[in-house]
């Protein structure tokens, strides 16, 4: 059975620092690109985070540049995304994903574009 069971969530004051992992079962994770995205309530998903290329390349949007990291353990199967100087619109439920090559250009993704999409962890950020 194929899962992305991601953990790590919760409520943080602004300006701290939060790790979320993601656990991989069924398939190679690293065969892939793997993303965080997120969704804050309201709106459409927005990606955070990539790591492509098997591990090779990273990119993050303006918004969370300097301040998330990803990180991947491709013998463990997992995704990991450090995340400091938190803010409130940093509030949303975070999911990892695992998809093909693309463009990140403008993209305002779906999970249709995702192959393989978690469930999802809640991240606050709120004094």
């Amino acid at each position: 059975e194929v899962q992305l069971v991601e953990s790590g969530g919760g409520q943080v004051q602004p300006g701290r620092s939060l790790k979320l992992s993601c656990i991989a079962s069924g398939f190679t994770f690293s065969s892939y690109w793997q993303y965080w995205v997120r969704q804050a309530p309201g709106k459409g998903l927005e990606w955070v985070s990539v790591l492509n290329d098997r591990g090779a390349n990273t990119d993050y949007p303006d918004s969370v540049r300097n301040r998330f990291t990803i990180t991947g353990d491709s013998l463990k199967n997992t995704l990991s995304l450090q995340m400091n100087f938190l803010k409130p619109e940093d509030t949303a439920t975070y999911y990892c994903a695992a998809g093909r090559p693309r463009s990140l250009v403008g993209w305002a993704p779906r999970v249709e574009d995702f192959v393989y999409f978690g469930q999802g962890t809640q991240v606050t950020v709120s004094s």
